[in-house]
Order: structure tokens, then sequence, then C-alpha cells
């Protein structure tokens, strides 16, 4: 598994926590040892720019998903397809802000986000209420079992990553 990460803010972050969650939730999904994903932390300008130009929508966001070879998860039986799964991009000042009236910190959020990104790019989305429902509850589930597996925090709450 190729997971790159780059922090283009300067908002401090344990790169390694993201890139162990990538991992886990790869392994979780069942995806191809030589999937490949960035994690791209961005300033809220730069945010508001991907935002305006792939969704038409003003303001920056929490997250964005920009999925590559379209990849669907595996199963215990038939690993999925090896390839480029794609990019997120996470805003880590929105991710904050969110943070606080989730009631956890900043990090937890772009855990979360991280999680919310890569169902994204797997082919989950929420438009419709059942498609929310599960996208959500797998989101929480690997997050939460993330967390619980490296002796963390387990109070996050499904607020973020509605992008």
């Amino acid at each position: 598994m190729t997971i790159e990460v780059n922090n283009e803010t300067t908002h401090r972050l344990n790169e390694r926590e993201f890139t162990d969650l990538a991992r886990y939730v790869f392994e979780q999904m069942f995806l191809h040892p030589a999937t490949e994903l960035s994690i791209l932390f961005v300033d809220e300008d730069a945010m508001e720019d991907l935002h305006k130009r792939w969704m038409d929508l003003d303001g920056p966001t929490d997250v964005m998903s920009f999925p590559m070879d379209e990849l669907r998860e595996g199963s215990e039986d038939q690993l999925a397809s090896e390839g480029l799964l794609g990019d997120i991009v996470i805003c880590p000042t929105v991710a904050a802000k969110q943070a606080r009236i989730a009631g956890h910190s900043p990090e937890e959020e772009m855990l979360l986000l991280t999680t919310h990104g890569i169902l994204h790019l797997l082919g989950y989305d929420h438009v419709e209420p059942e498609e929310e429902r599960v996208m959500f509850t797998l989101q929480r589930k690997l997050l939460l079992t993330f967390l619980a597996s490296r002796g963390g925090s387990a109070h996050i709450t499904d607020t973020g990553g509605r992008a």
C-alpha cells in the first residue's frame, strides 16, 4: 500500500496516524496491497478554490474526495483490484470548527473525515437516506474500531464528513 500524506497548512498533525488509519480501512475493506491513496491537508483558501471548481459551491468545505481508478471494496474471498484509489483533501480549520460543535478534538474530526473520504472513493455516498445510513454506520464502525485498537478516544459523532 502506498499512502502519501502531505500537509500544506500550518496545522500540526501526526501524519503517521492518518497513514495508519488508511491502512486499517484498506485492510477492513479488503483492498489490494498495491492500492495507492493521497491525503492532502490544505488551508481554507485552497479548499474554497477546489470546492468552487469541482462542486460550484462557495466557501471552504471539510473534505473532498477525488476518485481515480473507481476501485470498489473487495471481500475475504476476493481482494479488490489494485490501482490508484484517489485523493482526499481535508481542511483542518473547517474540521476544527466542526470538532468544537461535535465535542471532540480536531484530530478526531480529521480522522473521521479521512474515513469518510476513503468511503467516497470506494463509491459510497449519502445523498439518499438509506445510502447515508449505510455509509455513516460503516464510517463509524471503521473509525471506532481503529481508535479502540490503538487505545484512542471513542466519542466520535457523525457530524463531519457531509461533503
